[in-house]
């Protein structure tokens, strides 16, 4: 029995233990935090794991919007932008609740800092979710996003970066971004929605300036006095991001009552559709804010547009 009952107090200890070092480690403020955060995303096996699990969780994501929005007919891009956001909240708070993720109280300060890319988050998230349910993912969006981490690695220069990227990677980006897009561009882009032209170049450049500066506002809490940790700057840019998309989805031609009336809410299939949409969506935000916040705007910027990048070269193989 008491054999029993010590070992019953070990996994206790073990459990409060590790616990306390997920605390500990998420907070990510010092220089050890840091570096710990980076050495993680950089070992090969994380990695590959981080980039197999985007690129499938965005591939499932195109596969049930190109099902979900010609069946149901629901191309409301703002109001799935901003019920996407309110799951990354909830499922947040619920992890808080938990006591798996550390969240400090909304901050007035905070939010001012980060309201900024709030803002150019969901006017990207709105674009890129209307190409996707107009079918125009496959036009001028995948060959701007060639043009994401070049940009990106500008934007790291223009905001003053604590560790923006060496001259060396900035060359090889340079190179392997505008090979992609010469292979790309010189295939005949069919079908391009007139709106594309406007759309997807501010689409590029607000999510990139969105990725600098939140990496930027990270630099704050890798300071050792700091109070803040990469979950307090993400928590607080989704509470901003979701009173920009309630007041834009409020001022939209397609108000909420048109929205909701046009659902059909009586299928349980649209409600699958729609939560693995938004559920998938959060995940894919989440690696790609996570990524911009532990390591750099770069390495978010490469992982948002790996296979746009990478898809040119297949034929050359």
């Amino acid at each position: 029995m008491n054999c029993m009952d010590s070992h019953l107090r070990g996994c206790h200890d073990w459990g409060l233990k590790m616990k306390h070092d997920f605390i500990r480690i998420s907070r990510c403020s010092g220089s050890w935090g840091k570096g710990w955060c980076a050495s993680v995303v950089k070992t090969p096996t994380i990695c590959l794991l981080v980039v197999v699990t985007y690129g499938l969780v965005d591939k499932l994501q195109n596969f049930v919007i190109g099902i979900f929005i010609p069946q149901y007919h629901y191309p409301y891009a703002v109001a799935l932008s901003f019920a996407q956001v309110l799951i990354s909240l909830l499922v947040l708070n619920l992890l808080h609740v938990v006591d798996l993720v550390p969240l400090k109280h909304y901050s007035r300060s905070l939010g001012e800092r980060v309201l900024v890319p709030a803002i150019c988050n969901s006017t990207h998230a709105v674009l890129a979710m209307w190409a996707k349910t107009n079918s125009s993912y496959t036009g001028l969006f995948p060959l701007t996003l060639l043009l994401l981490p070049m940009l990106t690695v500008n934007f790291s220069f223009v905001l003053k970066l604590a560790s923006p990227p060496s001259i060396n990677v900035s060359v090889l980006i340079s190179i392997l971004s505008g090979m992609s897009l010469v292979i790309t561009a010189s295939k005949s882009l069919s079908g391009v929605d007139p709106l594309e032209y406007m759309y997807a170049p501010l689409a590029l450049v607000l999510h990139s300036l969105s990725l600098t500066w939140l990496a930027k506002e990270a630099e704050r809490c890798y300071s050792p006095d700091a109070h803040i940790s990469i979950f307090d700057i993400y928590y607080t840019q989704l509470v901003n991001q979701s009173w920009v998309l309630g007041l834009l989805w409020l001022l939209h031609l397609d108000s909420p009552w048109q929205v909701l009336s046009q659902g059909s809410w009586h299928s349980l299939l649209f409600h699958g559709y729609l939560l693995a949409i938004l559920l998938l969506g959060m995940v894919l935000n989440f690696l790609v804010g996570m990524l911009a916040l532990c390591v750099s705007p770069l390495a978010a910027a490469l992982l948002y547009s790996a296979r746009q990048l990478v898809q040119p070269f297949f034929p050359l193989l």
